[in-house]
């Protein structure tokens, strides 16, 4: 019988030794779940082992072929750009091994499932009609990527009752924190749950839940609820597995409607065709330039 290929994680990274921990454990579970599959995980920046190092432990296992999965909820510079280069970049370390390169995992419907979930946490099953939703994404400086996060909330709010579902972000992105729930007020919601649109704990969704406390102190007349991050969910569990099915089977459908590194969007213009080259980052061996992979801007099967 032919070996599967090995199921390959790449996480963004974080400061936050939780999150980062969370990460790990997570990839662990992955790999409890499939016994038949050689599993591992690392990260582009900040936290150890790095992506590297991920790859690295499947060759020393004997590993010549993985699928790898974006472990990102939308479709940025790091799952368009350095991701794809940093495998190219190892593929060049370890001559033989082959990879696909999957897609990143929102907006599903067992995330939005969960995020449901989340907020009927955070209002203990008041009345949806009357909680208006603010979701909170990462942000990015990729106008596609942002994009992405208000298809989430629209889709969240389709069918699910709620009074409406607003969306902000918390670092390099329009709005932030503060004048989101700003626009709620001025929508007249008097219930809102800041819900963060985040796979695990970290500094971001720390600063998300901050501001939230700071807005709601200089507002008391509206009442304001912080909701839980996504978290290692069965349903993020089965998402991750299904993304490595659709590499493995080559159904990838990335985005490349409106990336901005294929097609002319107002003010980003002179980012089409720029070729996507690996991040220099902390925690890599400092092999961080001058890879890039052929005539093309991003990759999305190899």
């Amino acid at each position: 019988m032919t070996t599967p290929p090995a199921l390959l994680i790449a996480g963004h990274g974080t400061r936050d030794d939780a999150g980062a921990e969370a990460f790990r454990a997570f990839v662990e579970e992955l790999g409890r779940r499939r016994p038949d599959l050689p599993v591992a995980g690392g990260f582009i920046e900040l936290s150890p082992p790095p992506l590297g190092d991920a790859v690295a432990d499947l060759v020393e296992r004997g590993v010549r072929r993985f699928a790898a999965v974006p472990l990102m909820l939308v479709s940025a510079g790091h799952a368009k750009g350095d991701i794809p280069a940093a495998l190219a970049r190892e593929k060049e370390r370890h001559p033989g091994i082959s990879y696909t390169y999957g897609r990143p995992l929102g907006p599903h419907p067992a995330l939005l499932k969960v995020l449901e979930r989340r907020l009927d946490e955070a209002t203990g099953g008041r009345d949806r009609a009357e909680v208006t939703v603010l979701l909170v994404g990462r942000g990015s400086t990729d106008p596609d990527a942002n994009a992405e996060v208000f298809k989430a909330a629209r889709l969240l709010w389709e069918g699910r009752g709620y009074a409406g579902v607003e969306t902000a972000f918390v670092s390099l992105a329009a709005p932030d924190v503060p004048s989101g729930l700003d626009r709620c007020a001025r929508l007249g919601a008097r219930k809102v749950v800041v819900l963060p649109y985040f796979l695990f704990t970290g500094i971001l969704p720390d600063r998300v839940r901050r501001q939230t406390e700071e807005w709601a102190a200089a507002h008391p007349d509206i009442e304001v609820r912080s909701a839980d991050v996504i978290g290692p969910e069965p349903e993020l569990l089965d998402l991750v597995l299904e993304r490595y099915e659709e590499a493995v089977a080559g159904d990838l459908r990335m985005n490349c409607d409106s990336c901005v590194y294929r097609i002319a969007l107002p003010g980003f213009e002179d980012k089409v065709g720029l070729p996507q080259q690996p991040h220099f980052h902390p925690d890599d061996d400092g092999h961080g330039h001058g890879h890039h992979h052929g005539g093309h801007t991003h990759s999305h099967a190899h």
